[in-house]
């Protein structure tokens, strides 16, 4: 669906918005625009990457807004954003994707507002991109809610059941935001050389600019939470199978002993002199006693018990 959210009467540009859009109305488009087609082809592929690329007074950005998953174990570029593409010249403005933003009629209005600093194209992309920004905040507090409930129960519980995989996917959406970050730090790198420094345009970029740090910030400390998590799960599931074998070792070392003292004389060979002592059973049964006691207190003095 295409729509003209502003034209040149309301503001000082065009503002043509397409929603979903079908291969021939956007190649309809770009004709009419003059839009080259290795950049519609961009715009059409979903998966990809946030990009700023100029091309003889068009500047082509793509953005990818975080969105919510349908499943938590979501945890590819697909399924946790969204792409939002832009074209942009000095007077005219095409936003296209496929799902709805409400951020985009409040630029509109905003645009429309007389006096505000939102009143060029550049200035509306700075403003897209700082709303893809602000789309990962909630997220990544999400995840550090998850990972800190993770960490507690880590450590306060024995067992903890399909942490390991919940780790993996938390440390999965991490890594995925973290990229996608990193990409938008460079869209904002080129935003801010193909913007005229005005006073309004300086301030924008450099708060876009502190809160894609902050973002990219909390998602490089996700990742290497969840990555030091998962090594200390790891690391206690190895130690609790440790304590186990060394209590298993305990009571074989106890047993071994004692199971060659019976298998000895359990043989009944008639030519065995103890099987005809009076005192032979008991005799047996006080050495299999001080061989338990010697083991004891050999793994009391090694503390091992």
């Amino acid at each position: 669906m295409t729509e003209q959210l502003l034209a040149r009467q309301d503001c000082h540009f065009t503002w043509l918005d397409i929603t979903n859009p079908e291969a021939d109305e956007l190649q309809g488009v770009a004709a009419q625009y003059n839009l080259p087609d290795a950049l519609v082809r961009d715009c059409l592929e979903p998966t990809h990457l946030p990009k700023f690329e100029a091309v003889n007074g068009l500047n082509f950005v793509i953005l990818r807004v975080y969105a919510r998953p349908e499943s938590p174990e979501a945890d590819t570029i697909q399924e946790l954003t969204t792409k939002v593409a832009v074209f942009y010249t000095a007077d005219c403005l095409i936003t296209v994707h496929r799902r709805p933003h409400p951020v985009l009629s409040e630029l509109k209005n905003v645009a429309r507002a007389p006096g505000h600093e939102c009143n060029t194209p550049a200035e509306v992309s700075i403003y897209l991109t700082r709303y893809a920004l602000d789309s990962y905040v909630q997220p990544a507090l999400t995840l550090t809610r998850e990972l800190d409930d993770y960490e507690a129960e880590i450590f306060l519980k024995q067992e903890v059941p399909n942490a390991l995989q919940g780790l993996y996917f938390l440390k999965r959406k991490a890594s995925v935001a973290k990229q996608m970050l990193l990409l938008t730090r460079d869209i904002l790198t080129m935003l801010r050389r193909q913007t005229a420094p005005t006073a309004a345009n300086t301030t924008l970029l450099q708060d876009t600019q502190d809160l894609q740090t902050k973002v990219e910030t909390l998602y490089q400390q996700l990742d290497a939470g969840a990555t030091n998590l998962m090594n200390l799960y790891l690391s206690l599931s190895s130690q609790r199978t440790n304590e186990a074998m060394r209590v298993l070792t305990v009571f074989a070392a106890f047993f071994l002993p004692l199971t060659f003292i019976a298998g000895i004389y359990g043989m009944n060979f008639e030519v065995m002199p103890e099987l005809t002592w009076k005192l032979g059973y008991p005799g047996v049964l006080v050495s299999m006693g001080l061989v338990a006691v010697g083991i004891y207190a050999w793994f009391k003095r090694k503390n091992w018990i």
